[in-house]
């Protein structure tokens, strides 16, 4: 099974830029689709982005345009780069991977978009 590590999340001011990491171990990571998820305490963790083992990629209708997911398989690694922040982004970012139906979570990472 996969573990999965975030980082790259902070605070930042409302128009701002953010990149979040994932860092995959404990299994070959180019087979996996990846995707990055969000959650507050008022709604339900939400996908954000996904980007499958053949690098097709998915957006919310919320962050399209201004987020954009890639990966590394060389370095067992999934990114959300994030731009044109907005307040309503703040959350707690989690890395997910799946496969055949399995899937792994991270331990999230804190967003706060605020001036």
């Amino acid at each position: 099974q996969v573990q999965l590590v975030e980082s790259g999340g902070g605070l930042v001011q409302p128009g701002g830029s953010l990149r979040l990491s994932c860092v995959a171990s404990g299994s070959i990571f180019s087979i996996y689709n990846m995707a990055w998820y969000r959650q507050t305490p008022e709604k339900r963790r939400e996908l954000v982005a996904r980007i499958t083992s053949g690098g097709r990629t998915n957006y919310a209708d919320s962050v399209k345009g201004r987020f954009t997911i890639s990966r590394d398989n060389a370095k067992n690694t999934v990114f959300l780069q994030m731009n044109s922040l907005k307040p309503e982004d703040t959350a707690v970012y989690y890395c997910y991977a799946d496969r055949s139906g399995l899937g792994s979570w991270g331990q999230g990472t804190q967003v706060t978009v605020s001036s």
